[in-house]
């Protein structure tokens, strides 16, 4: 189909998102899928003793994915009313049906049923997604878990850390999110068959009074949809608290993912972690040199999208009345789709970032080294204090040193002399100084909580998605 250009069209599907989730959160795919509900309770209506006609039932079979979309938006633009344009539009396709299709229900049954299928769905996409980034994440963390690198706090210079170790905090937050998510999914109970205000009135009349017809109905369209849980209770819709939780684990992958790139960009900036830049990609348009870190920073910006969006189904949660009202019906058009598909581009920018993770070691060293001096001071104030010194009297001149050799970074821009003024102060005759300055004895056990990490919690991940792992993330844009 060709690309219209003069009418707005939404980037998280032209630019972000893959064609697995827009498939998911398509026209096709949504009123197909109110096909196969209308079928799967025309079907259980027959088994349980309902006079439903083997040729309705085939026609409509026939009928499940040839939607006839320009009827439905004449019906739709006549009965201002998209159930019953589409119940218009299958009766054509499948005329044998017409008497049939809906056969009790309220418009519900395929809204928010269909809404809780695409949920399921695409709850698994973005485990998948996020299983590859937890391997990835982990691969990257075994092969630098013994790298030491900086640790900030404040974002001034800390004690020692692991290259592999801070990828270690990364992919725990990513862990969370998994196990947030899969909660999400697996508790999901099918809306079913409940009527127009979840009394099922209308279904006790078409099965004359039985109650047990009625409770098997609603069971067999839930697992002829495959949902092993059922709601016991729902107005005319399932409780929209469902909505407000979900999309609150989605923005939990936005926080997750905004938390890793400020520090990969904070990283560029320090010139010891690069995003993947590509051989002819440009960084700007004045300044040539430039190897800005677009990737991290588009993703924050979806990430931030998808953090605020989140709000809006948690006040549509609050605002409903009594068994439902309709306004949630246009807000969750909007904020549903699109935080599945802001949730689905944020991953694959995070995926296609950490599997094209650039590490400077001279860099990271560098950078030890300068900060190294003042971290090993409390290692020389021991050791100085072991051969016989005063700790007290000792504290107070590398205390005084330290100042010094600061005020020679910060305001003379020159390197840190600190070691040279230590070896140069009798009190500190007998300390092998140069000893004590071995970067990897200031990482405490980095690299064995990388080792333990990997080991109890990635490699569960690993082999409980082992079937969708090997994905790779490719930009659009």
């Amino acid at each position: 189909m060709t690309q219209r250009y003069d009418v707005y069209t939404n980037p998280l599907s032209t630019r972000y998102a893959s064609p697995e989730m827009q498939r998911l959160f398509s026209d096709q795919r949504k009123f197909s899928t109110w096909r196969r509900l209308w079928l799967a309770l025309a079907e259980a209506q027959k088994e349980l003793g309902l006079d439903i006609p083997d040729e309705a039932l085939a026609q409509i079979r026939a009928h499940l994915d040839d939607v006839d979309f320009p009827a439905a938006e004449a019906y739709e633009r006549k009965f201002r009313h998209d159930v019953m344009a589409h119940i218009h539009a299958l009766a054509d396709a499948a005329p044998a049906a017409r008497g049939i299709i809906h056969l009790g229900a309220t418009s519900q049954f395929v809204g928010c049923n269909t809404d809780l299928i695409q949920f399921r769905e695409g709850l698994t996409i973005l485990l998948g997604r996020l299983a590859n980034l937890v391997d990835a994440l982990g691969v990257f963390a075994k092969k630098y878990r013994d790298l030491p690198c900086l640790g900030f706090t404040h974002y001034q210079p800390a004690q020692l850390t692991t290259v592999g170790k801070r990828a270690c905090l990364w992919t725990a937050d990513f862990l969370r999110d998994i196990a947030d998510l899969e909660y999400r999914r697996d508790g999901l109970e099918f809306r079913g068959v409940k009527g127009t205000t979840g009394t099922q009135a209308s279904f006790m009349a078409l099965f004359e009074g039985d109650h047990e017809k009625v409770k098997a109905l609603d069971r067999r369209v839930a697992e002829k949809m495959g949902f092993a849980k059922l709601a016991l209770v729902t107005g005319q819709t399932y409780s929209r608290k469902v909505d407000s939780g979900v999309m609150q684990a989605l923005a939990g992958i936005g926080v997750s993912v905004h938390k890793i790139c400020n520090d990969l960009r904070l990283l560029a900036n320090l010139k010891e972690i690069e995003e993947p830049f590509e051989a002819d990609q440009v960084g700007s348009s004045a300044m040539a040199y430039k190897r800005n870190p677009m990737r991290c920073e588009r993703a924050t910006s979806l990430a931030r999208f998808l953090m605020d969006i989140s709000a809006s189904p948690t006040h549509t949660a609050a605002e409903q009345w009594f068994e439902r009202t309709l306004d949630d019906s246009a807000n969750r058009r909007m904020s549903i789709p699109e935080s599945f598909l802001a949730a689905d581009a944020v991953l694959l920018i995070m995926l296609n970032v950490v599997q094209g993770l650039v590490v400077y070691p001279a860099g990271i060293a560098a950078h030890v080294a300068a900060e190294l001096p003042f971290m090993a001071t409390e290692d020389i104030l021991m050791a100085a204090v072991k051969v016989g010194g005063d700790r007290q009297a000792l504290h107070e001149r590398i205390r005084v040193h330290s100042q010094a050799a600061g005020e020679q970074v910060k305001v003379h821009g020159r390197p840190n002399d600190l070691l040279a003024r230590l070896k140069a102060d009798g009190a500190f005759a007998k300390v092998n100084i140069d000893s004590v300055l071995t970067p990897s004895a200031f990482i405490g056990r980095a690299p064995q909580q990388v080792d333990e990490f990997l080991a109890e919690a990635v490699e569960p991940v690993r082999k409980r998605y082992a079937s969708v792992l090997g994905q790779k993330a490719e930009l659009k844009v």
